[in-house]
């Protein structure tokens, strides 16, 4: 691996010309600008849930099969009060912001903080491809629409106790009256209503127009190996096929990628908020 101020002013150059910009952020973004999932917080936050549970991070507490609808939306009120509503938009995401205001942008996301929203990037420039912690939908997609779950989560957080909520305050479907469920791609009943269908829609758009033969800047961000062929494997896809294209990827355990686009890579595992930091100054004097 170069050294890092090369491989800054390499990626600050690559910015600096292009004609588009792709920013493709993961779990590993929210995790470094500081949302708290495993750490000093949750532990504080999710007290009880550990110590009646075992629960090691947040993460893992979305998948634990509670015997009730009350205990289960009682826990999923506090972890989307704790990640969605309370935060305001992270340092780090307002940086990232920063460093393509002005610049030709479209975001894919498999983060469900609204982070980007939150930091200002256009809504109309995002693409959150997993789902969005401030909606909710039926649990089994009977139809093909979300609601807001604002409200439902402030009820239910009133009146929680124990870790669990009376019946009185879950989430009704309209529709088939059975229960509902969060915003979330966890099950084959994800729902893909219209603003999801016109935001995949307006990404593809962006991406024929710019991926496959301009000189485009995929931005990637805190992308492992769980989801990879949302976004890791697509970005790599279109380095092999447009020899115009640069990807600068920001992860600290998977950097590297396909031998056959290395040349084309500007890898770093360096802290991610330094890292944007850097750019951010090195850019603009590039520009």
């Amino acid at each position: 691996m170069k050294d890092f101020n090369l491989r800054l002013e390499e990626a600050a150059r690559y910015l600096a010309e292009a004609d588009a910009v792709v920013i493709g952020a993961g779990a590993g973004l929210s995790a470094a600008a500081g949302l708290d999932y495993s750490g000093p917080e949750f532990r504080k936050e999710f007290a009880d849930y550990i110590k009646k549970y075992g629960f090691p991070d947040l993460y893992s507490s979305s998948f634990h099969e509670f015997p009730t609808e009350e205990e289960r939306w009682a826990r999923w009120a506090r972890h989307i009060e704790y990640i969605r509503f309370r935060p305001d938009a992270m340092p780090l995401y307002r940086r990232l912001f920063d460093l393509v205001k002005g610049k030709n942008y479209f975001v894919i996301t498999t983060n469900v903080d609204s982070q980007f929203r939150k930091a200002g990037f256009e809504a109309d420039r995002i693409f959150e491809v997993q789902g969005d912690y401030g909606l909710m939908q039926c649990a089994v997609g009977c139809h093909p629409r979300t609601y807001s779950d604002r409200h439902t989560v402030e009820e239910i957080l009133r009146h929680s106790h124990d870790m669990t909520v009376d019946a009185r305050y879950l989430p009704v479907c309209p529709v088939c009256g059975g229960n509902m469920d969060v915003h979330v791609r966890k099950n084959q009943f994800f729902v893909e209503d219209e603003p999801w269908q016109q935001a995949a829609t307006r990404y593809e758009e962006f991406m024929t127009r710019f991926a496959d033969h301009g000189r485009v800047v995929l931005l990637e961000l805190g992308i492992g190996y769980n989801t990879p062929t949302i976004i890791r494997f697509p970005f790599e896809r279109i380095l092999f096929h447009n020899s115009k294209a640069h990807l600068i990827r920001l992860n600290a355990e998977y950097p590297h990628g396909p031998a056959e686009t290395a040349a084309q890579t500007i890898p770093f595992t360096e802290d991610m908020s330094e890292v944007i930091e850097k750019l951010n100054k090195d850019e603009k004097h590039v520009s």
